[in-house]
């Protein structure tokens, strides 16, 4: 039952339209947080410690503007996501510039504001939420690419801040059964289910998040951490 009388953490989460920023903000609610969620689509969350902000991450101004609103929180989890698929030969440059903007772009934007303050506070926790394909995956390489990013952004990121208190992690599900999986930009390539027999749900992703954001994570920082149903388990 989500609680009526957040305390005072605040937290930025982009992509709460749905899927996995959706289900991470309404566990972040649920657990006390007032939210400021971020996406260019309209909120679909109705809570009085959910702040909707509608705009285009992918847009460097507007990632800019975010990035001036989210000083001063304690947490920022980064889950707006778009998913474009080609092998090679068919690969779509426009379609690659698209995902680096909203997935490395926006976050790199948010974090060079973000993390400082968080670090200045001696206090923080950052969530980037990437992709099994990010260790490579035929006919996802540009999407792979920007996930890829993500890690090493992190793990940057994470040597620089560790000493002050701050987190900064990725999260790598698997196939999550969101509106993504049904994405017209996905059909060259179907999604596979993992050995557990099923896709991954939202509200899985959530908790492993919830729980890098809790003071019980403050050792675990600079990783990136997989849900999968066991898809990583042949190598």
């Amino acid at each position: 039952m989500e609680r009526s009388v957040p305390n005072d953490r605040r937290a930025v989460v982009t992509g709460t339209s749905s899927g996995i920023g959706e289900a991470v903000a309404r566990s972040m609610l649920a657990e006390g947080w007032r939210v400021v969620g971020l996406d260019v689509a309209a909120a679909s969350i109705d809570h009085p410690a959910f702040d909707a902000v509608r705009l285009d991450l992918s847009d460097g101004d507007a990632a800019e503007r975010a990035a001036s609103r989210a000083s001063g929180v304690q947490a920022l989890v980064h889950a707006a996501g778009v998913a474009c698929y080609a092998p090679l030969g068919k690969l779509n440059a426009p379609d690659g510039e698209k995902m680096w903007r909203l997935h490395v772009d926006a976050v790199t934007r948010l974090c060079n504001t973000v993390i400082p303050a968080m670090a200045a506070a001696g206090a923080g926790r950052v969530v980037l939420i990437g992709s099994r394909a990010g260790q490579g995956k035929a006919g996802r390489s540009q999407y792979a690419a920007t996930k890829a990013a993500l890690v090493a952004m992190a793990r940057s990121w994470a040597a620089e801040v560790v000493a002050a208190g701050v987190t900064v992690n990725v999260v790598s599900p698997a196939a999550t059964q969101t509106a993504m999986l049904k994405d017209p930009g996905r059909r060259s390539v179907a999604p596979e289910v993992p050995p557990l027999g099923r896709y991954m749900l939202p509200e899985e992703v959530a908790a492993l998040v919830g729980f890098l954001l809790s003071p019980a994570a403050a050792a675990i920082t600079g990783q990136d951490i997989q849900i999968c149903g066991g898809a990583s388990l042949p190598r």
